[in-house]
Parts: C-alpha cells; sequence; structure tokens
C-alpha cells in the first residue's frame, strides 16, 4: 500500500472526524486526521505535499473553511483529490463545490457505499 493511498481527514467536530476515520478504515484505507484546516497545512513538508491520496473535508469550520483550505492548496499546485463534507447541504454550496473542482460534496454523515465508491475511484483498491 503506498503513501497516495492515505485518506486525510479533516473536521472540527471530534465525533464527526471519528465516525468517518472508522468508515475509511473499515472500507481498507489508511487514515490521518485533523482538528482544522490549519492542522492540516502545518502538516505538509515544504516541498507542498502531504502524502495525501485523497483530503476529506469538512466545509464548516471554525477558522479557515474546507473550501478555503482547498482553494489555498490549489493555489499552490498541491490540492489532492477532495471530497468535502457538509451537514448543511445547499443549491448554493454545491455550486460553489463544483466550481472549485472539488470531486463532490457529501452529506454528513457520508454513506458508506457513495464515499467508497469516491475513494476507489481516486486511489485504487485498498
Amino acid at each position: 500500500m503506498g503513501p497516495l493511498q492515505l485518506v486525510s481527514i479533516v473536521d472540527d467536530d471530534e465525533s464527526a472526524r471519528l465516525a468517518t476515520e472508522s468508515l475509511v478504515h473499515s472500507l481498507g484505507w489508511p487514515t490521518r486526521t485533523f482538528d482544522s484546516a490549519e492542522a492540516y497545512l502545518q502538516s505538509m513538508p515544504p516541498a507542498g505535499t502531504a502524502g495525501t491520496g485523497c483530503l476529506i473535508s469538512d466545509v464548516r469550520m471554525p477558522g479557515m473553511s474546507g473550501i478555503e483550505m482547498f482553494e489555498h492548496l490549489l493555489a499552490l499546485g498541491a490540492a489532492p483529490p477532495t471530497l468535502l463534507m457538509t451537514a448543511f447541504p445547499s443549491d448554493a454550496l454545491r455550486a460553489r463545490v463544483a466550481a472549485t473542482g472539488a470531486l463532490a460534496l457529501l452529506e454528513k454523515p457520508p454513506d458508506a457505499a457513495t464515499l467508497e465508491r469516491h475513494l476507489t475511484r481516486v486511489l485504487g483498491t485498498p
């Protein structure tokens, strides 16, 4: 299993973060978790890659939002394939996420089959 199969999960809500981590693990992928966008960005080495094969991030977080983090990573040329999640989906939010080029906007809690489909498409079979 190469480092590009690593799934990084960013969510300020500890229970949601742990539940997503548990789900991704149960599907067969290794994970790293972060409680904020800033913590994820600080984990990146100077070369601009955190070894993340897929990033899963909550949209609404204190400080930098998941969308702002993804846009920052795009500006650095270091954005991994990214799934954004929210408990508050709206047409406007779906349009904003689609405009960024993120893989998808998932409703929290994520559906296991949907999450597995996206991760398999990006990372291959674990």
